[in-house]
């Protein structure tokens, strides 16, 4: 997963080393609340288990069951999972057709794509608030760096950094893209609501694929009539145009973008975020 922040149109930069900082681009290593409530609670995943048991994989169980003439009892849910990712691997990155794939219809593609994303919408996404809310930082950060932009700018400097890359993983960006509000379904993702979510938008396959990256790009347009006008900013995900979360537009004010982020800019603090509550060493009394 990369981070792109162009500033402007860059002819020929020269590049300092790359510097590791896992407290920005792997913030969920560093959020204790997500590591105690998320991470390392076995029932966070509650709908990923759930699902696993239910009719939809149970249905997939037996048929492969009966294609490779095995045992019913032989197979889990977890082993059907690393046959259809052997599949989904192989076409992926070699452009080779596994037999593995051969023991899957699409329909049970489709089962199985929505068991990941369960576990991704649940662990990554707008399961737990934490999930997206442990990014702030990266949040502020890009930002900061769009400011500082947008300062020299003004002043007439030249821009010290007109491109910023940043490389993490999608369990960088999923969170970052729930913070700002995108692929949210009006229902969550359950294990009970298969057949009501086959048009959701949370679709990690789609939102993260491999090598998949967030573009931000801002604009100086110098025949603006009015300052605010003067600076607008574009996003693109994998490399294709993304509208505001909030508005089917593709280019926003730099200020408008900003308002709208207000709370998370202001407000979002990770150390405050990522606390966990205190027990209460005193009992209520009745």
């Amino acid at each position: 997963m990369c981070l792109f922040q162009l500033c402007g149109l860059v002819r020929y930069m020269e590049c300092g080393p790359p510097r590791v900082n896992d407290k920005l681009m792997r913030f969920f290593d560093h959020c204790e609340k997500f590591l105690t409530e998320v991470e390392k609670n076995a029932t966070a995943l509650y709908h990923v288990e759930a699902f696993k048991t239910g009719p939809e994989m149970q249905n997939i169980l037996k048929k492969v069951a009966a294609t490779l003439q095995v045992p019913v009892n032989d197979l889990n849910a977890d082993l059907i999972q690393v046959a259809f990712f052997t599949c989904s691997f192989d076409l992926a990155i070699k452009g080779v057709k596994s037999p593995w794939c051969d023991v899957f219809d699409i329909d049970d593609a489709k089962v199985l794509e929505y068991l990941n994303d369960l576990k991704q919408y649940w662990k990554r996404g707008y399961g737990y608030t934490i999930n997206s809310r442990s990014s702030c930082t990266l949040f502020q950060d890009i930002f900061q760096h769009l400011d500082k932009a947008v300062a020299q700018k003004q002043r007439s400097q030249p821009i010290s950094s007109p491109v910023i890359l940043q490389f993490g993983h999608a369990e960088t960006l999923l969170p970052l893209l729930s913070l700002m509000g995108y692929f949210k379904d009006k229902e969550p993702l359950t294990a009970y609501n298969y057949k009501e979510q086959m048009h959701r938008k949370f679709r990690s396959g789609h939102i993260v694929p491999y090598a998949s990256n967030l573009i931000f790009v801002l604009y100086h347009c110098e025949n603006a009539k009015t300052p605010k006008e003067q600076f607008r900013v574009q996003m693109l995900l994998n490399e294709k145009v993304l509208p505001l979360a909030y508005s089917p537009e593709t280019v926003s004010f730099y200020e408008d973008l900003k308002n709208h982020y207000k709370d998370i800019l202001q407000s979002c603090q990770t150390s405050e975020e990522c606390e966990l509550a205190k027990a209460n060493s005193t009992s209520d009394e009745l």
